[in-house]
Formats: C-alpha cells, sequence, structure tokens
C-alpha cells in the first residue's frame, strides 16, 4: 500500500488544501493530513478546532485520514510507513521555501520521497494569511475557503 502525507498548519483548511487532498486521495492507497502542532508558531485556530475543521471536510474521502502530529514531520513518515510527503506550489517563492524544506527532511529521512504538486490555477493566489486578513476586514472569503470555515472564521470574529 501507497502511503502519503500532507501535512501543514492548515491555518485555516482552504479549497486549495482540498483540491490537493482530492487530487493525492486518486493518487495514492492512504493519504495523511497531518496537521501540525508547532508551539512555536502563532496560528489562528487551536490545533483542535483545525483537526476538527479537517476532519469533517475529509469524512467523504475513504482512504484519507486527519491527524495532529507535534513532532518531526519525517518521524510521522517513518512510524507510519509513509514513502512520500507531499507539498503544494503555488508560485516560484514557495517553490523556493518548499525546495529548502525538502531538503531538510531529505537529510533527516533519505528514503522519504518529496513530491511538489502544483496548486489548481484557480487556488493559485490562497494564502491562509491573506483569506485571515480579509476575514478579519469582513470581507467575503467563501470561494477561497468550505462553508464550515466561513462560519468558523465569522465565529471567531464575533467574540
Amino acid at each position: 500500500m501507497l502511503k502519503a502525507m500532507f501535512p501543514g498548519t492548515f491555518d485555516p483548511p482552504t479549497n486549495g488544501h482540498l483540491n490537493l487532498i482530492t487530487r493525492a486521495a486518486a493518487i495514492f492507497e492512504k493519504v495523511y493530513v497531518v496537521i501540525a502542532v508547532n508551539r512555536g508558531k502563532s496560528c489562528f485556530f487551536s490545533e483542535q478546532e483545525r483537526f476538527v475543521m479537517m476532519k469533517e471536510l475529509l469524512a467523504p474521502y475513504g482512504n484519507v485520514e486527519a491527524v495532529l502530529w507535534d513532532r518531526l514531520v519525517v518521524e510521522f513518515a517513518a512510524e507510519h510507513d509513509v514513502k512520500v510527503m507531499l507539498r503544494g506550489v503555488r508560485a516560484l517563492a514557495d517553490f523556493g521555501y518548499e525546495f529548502e524544506l525538502a531538503m531538510t527532511n531529505k537529510g533527516l529521512a533519505p528514503d522519504l520521497e518529496i513530491m511538489f504538486m502544483p496548486t489548481d490555477p484557480k487556488y493559485f493566489v490562497l494564502r491562509s494569511s491573506a483569506i485571515k486578513e480579509i476575514a478579519d476586514f469582513g470581507g467575503d472569503v467563501s470561494s477561497m475557503v468550505p462553508p464550515l470555515v466561513v462560519k468558523a472564521l465569522k465565529e471567531r470574529h464575533q467574540r
């Protein structure tokens, strides 16, 4: 069984993330969406909120599973017999960052293959930071994120 993982913070999950997950689910027998718990990073949504949202979004997929992870992603790969790490890229700037990260992970886990998957052009400009900023100002993000994320963003801003 060929397993892949798609790690990230998913703060919040976007339609671009779901596009990559859908495409990966059609290629791999098992896909883990590894939600990073990074104590050094300030997230808008808590790890539990991101996990609950992602679990609900992934419910229709029979071969995709959301997991929280607070250690190195290469350790997740080793513990779950994952052979491929997927990374989404939108632009050249993304690629530079992702390439450096890939080389670091490759150094830590030489047998782990890293595959770059370009985003679908209609999700080219989706950045979680931009989505959060638009939502902060009451802008419409419904074309950028799934409805349950729109609802969560609105609820968060009403508090």
